[in-house]
């Protein structure tokens, strides 16, 4: 079954520069005032989370956002597609539903995305969980140059047809490199993720520039902001993933001084958070319950 009960906690809301939806769940005695904030990367959706979010929907308020042209987020003819203005959307968000200090949880370019909201924001943190993500210099990641040199030559938005045509051919070229086992993402969820971006030219269009946009001044303009961020702060990072070195997460862990723990999960890939959630949630779980320093 696709995900039972995950959307029936669907909202919606518009800020100044995007439209978006979120989903948002917690067991009933969960304080509303300790929100954790979940935020996916390129390709995925608030269902990335949705696994791990069923297991810790007993310790705060989860809510799993679909950044702009991902997931029920449509994107504006005028949208901005960067990490920064994508950072800048989240801050929005946040204002929109009033949330007070949170718990960050990102994965991906989200987590790029989360680095630089945190610089800019960091009173806004009760705590960061950061997975595999551009880091510093390391975006795009060498693993998707080909992927961005695609986009820049304007090659994605007329293969965009052909790829929705034959998922199996997708997640074979698309997604098999970020999971241990590629059959775990099944093709109905991989419609659910592709058919937002590919489904229709103006949406290719913005996906297209959010790939082809990618390059790392936003997260270089985040570094001082991010070694004066005391807050506690975990690393969950696979040691087999092909964009996102292990030697980034040590980066992450020398130059933030909250972190306080970097937890490697073996043979992990780029989507374990999907793939493994229950692994994951145990290491958040822990995060969460240990009283700060």
């Amino acid at each position: 079954m696709f995900l039972p009960g995950f959307d029936d906690h669907r909202h919606q809301i518009s800020t100044p520069s995007a439209d978006l939806s979120y989903v948002d769940i917690s067991s009933r005695n969960v304080d509303p005032d300790r929100p954790a904030l979940f935020v996916h990367g390129i390709g995925t959706s608030a269902y990335l989370w949705a696994d791990a979010i069923s297991e810790l929907a007993d310790l705060r308020r989860c809510i799993a956002i679909d950044l702009p042209v991902h997931g029920q987020s449509p994107g504006r003819p005028d949208q901005e597609m960067t990490i920064g203005s994508l950072a800048d959307v989240l801050a929005e968000f946040c204002d929109g539903l009033d949330l007070g200090p949170l718990d960050l949880v990102a994965n991906d370019t989200g987590g790029g995305i989360a680095q630089v909201f945190a610089a800019r924001n960091p009173g806004r943190l009760a705590s960061l969980t950061l997975t595999d993500c551009d880091t510093q210099d390391n975006t795009p990641p060498e693993a998707f140059l080909p992927s961005v040199e695609l986009a820049r030559s304007g090659a994605i938005v007329p293969a965009a047809p052909k790829l929705l045509a034959d998922l199996e051919a997708a997640r074979t070229t698309l997604y098999a490199p970020s999971f241990e086992n590629p059959e775990a993402l099944s093709l109905e969820m991989l419609q659910a993720f592709l058919q937002p971006l590919l489904g229709t030219p103006a949406a290719a269009e913005k996906f297209q520039a959010l790939i082809a946009g990618l390059e790392p001044s936003d997260l270089r303009a985040a570094e001082p902001g991010l070694r004066s961020l005391d807050v506690p702060t975990l690393i969950v990072w696979g040691n087999a993933d092909v964009f996102f070195d292990l030697k980034w997460a040590n980066w992450l862990r020398d130059t933030i001084p909250g972190v306080r723990e970097v937890v490697e999960l073996e043979g992990a890939k780029l989507f374990f958070p999907f793939e493994r959630a229950q692994e994951f949630a145990a290491a958040v779980r822990r995060h969460w319950e240990t009283p700060p320093r």
